[in-house]
């Protein structure tokens, strides 16, 4: 069996947009701010390089406790010893990289609309992001933001945990968590901040806020209701 989707900010590492080109150096401070998952993306090093940088960080997030995933690469994952992988549209199926790293590996997809959605959730996927929700660099060749609508959407079919992705900040975490997302994935926010530990705190502190004031909203009787 998977492991639970027990985290809220997934953060996705970019070394090009940490200060100094440090990215360990950032994701450090997230994780002592509170992060408790990250996916490791540099899709652009060669499998050696990657398989080196992967230890370091399986080593970094063991020793707070967090989930490691590798994007696409199911040999590097399964190779350090991390938590499971993050899919791109373009790489295995769910369903062949659970049949390599286990049963208990946690998988996610990236999906950009209710087919790839739908599919994913049928070979097996733990959890998806989902977008671009806002303007992004990073997401830029996907074309336009699909814009809140569409994320609620998506939240209202899926039968898996939806991380809204594209954008995402403290300024609109609120926006996707009404939209009824289970959490958000974002790079820059936290990886190009001068205080990664600072910026990760400060966004949990609202995002358990916003979780808050929602369980609250439903758990509070509607007039006329007993």
């Amino acid at each position: 069996m998977a492991m639970t989707v027990d985290f809220r900010v997934y953060l996705i590492t970019d070394r090009q947009k940490a200060p100094g080109g440090d990215m360990l150096r950032a994701v450090e401070g997230a994780l002592d701010g509170g992060v408790s998952a990250v996916q490791l993306r540099e899709k652009d090093l060669p499998g050696g390089d990657l398989y080196r940088l992967a230890e370091r960080m399986r080593s970094l997030t063991a020793r707070y406790g967090a989930r490691l995933l590798v994007n696409d690469r199911v040999d590097v994952a399964l190779a350090v010893g991390a938590d499971g992988v993050h899919l791109g549209t373009k790489a295995l199926p769910a369903s062949a990289a659970r049949g390599i790293l286990g049963t208990a590996a946690l998988i996610g997809c990236s999906t950009h609309d209710l087919r790839e959605l739908r599919q994913a959730q049928d070979q097996g996927a733990d959890f998806v992001t989902f977008g671009p929700v806002f303007p992004t660099p990073s997401k830029a060749a996907y074309g336009d933001p699909v814009g809140v609508a569409a994320l609620f959407e998506a939240c209202r079919k899926a039968t898996i945990p939806v991380f809204a992705l594209g954008g995402m900040g403290a300024r609109n975490a609120s926006q996707a968590i009404n939209a009824g997302a289970h959490g958000i994935a974002l790079i820059s926010e936290i990886i190009a901040a001068a205080d990664p530990r600072g910026t990760a705190a400060k966004l949990l502190a609202r995002f358990g806020s916003t979780l808050a004031a929602g369980q609250a909203a439903r758990e509070t009787p509607k007039e006329g209701e007993p």
